[in-house]
């Protein structure tokens, strides 16, 4: 299949990489349900530093990939959305972050899937509000792992750090469906 998504789909190291991340998603939850908080601030770290190398080394080798376009934010949303939703469990985040972090990319995909399946197919580019939504995720996150794995209180630096998700949340879930209906609409 020349020029298909399947036809690129090849083993080079970033990929492996990024795929390293997606299994560490399992330890990560287990990390959290059982308590091991400082496991799990480190694996975070962990994937962290592998997202910036995996980037890295398809830049430098020249190994980019659509394979890799997609893999890379698949896993960088299969990490935040599991961490989210055990830390939610777990009572660590309060559920009404949870539900509108997760509720943003169901929406997301939601939208894309429909397109798709209307014969509208659409392609997301990341926006800037959405790059700066991600970055405040990942930091909520490991301030929260980091708070829980040494033991010390965030203070109002965690009410500050959950309403810049919330509020880069809510504008980036708006301007991807007003993107969306304006491609639905043309």
């Amino acid at each position: 299949m020349p020029g298909s998504l399947a036809g690129e789909i090849r083993v080079n190291i970033p990929n492996l990489i990024t795929t390293g991340r997606i299994l560490l998603v399992p330890i990560v939850v287990w990390s959290i349900v059982t308590g091991n908080f400082m496991l799990a601030f480190w694996l975070f770290v962990l994937a962290g530093v592998s997202d910036a190398v995996d980037g890295y080394l398809a830049h430098r080798l020249e190994a980019k990939s659509e394979f890799g376009a997609y893999l890379d934010p698949l896993a960088d949303k299969v990490l935040l959305m599991s961490i989210y939703v055990t830390l939610g469990i777990a009572a660590k985040l309060p559920l009404w972050i949870v539900i509108a972090v997760v509720s943003r990319d169901i929406m997301i995909v939601g939208a894309i899937m429909l397109a798709w399946l209307v014969g509208r197919p659409l392609e997301i580019q990341p926006l800037v509000v959405s790059k700066l939504n991600t970055m405040a995720q990942l930091v909520l996150a490991a301030m929260v792992l980091a708070a829980n794995a040494f033991n010390f209180d965030l203070g109002i630096s965690l009410a500050a750090a959950l309403a810049a998700v919330a509020i880069l949340t809510g504008l980036s879930a708006a301007a991807y469906l007003a993107g969306w209906m304006r491609h639905m609409a043309s």
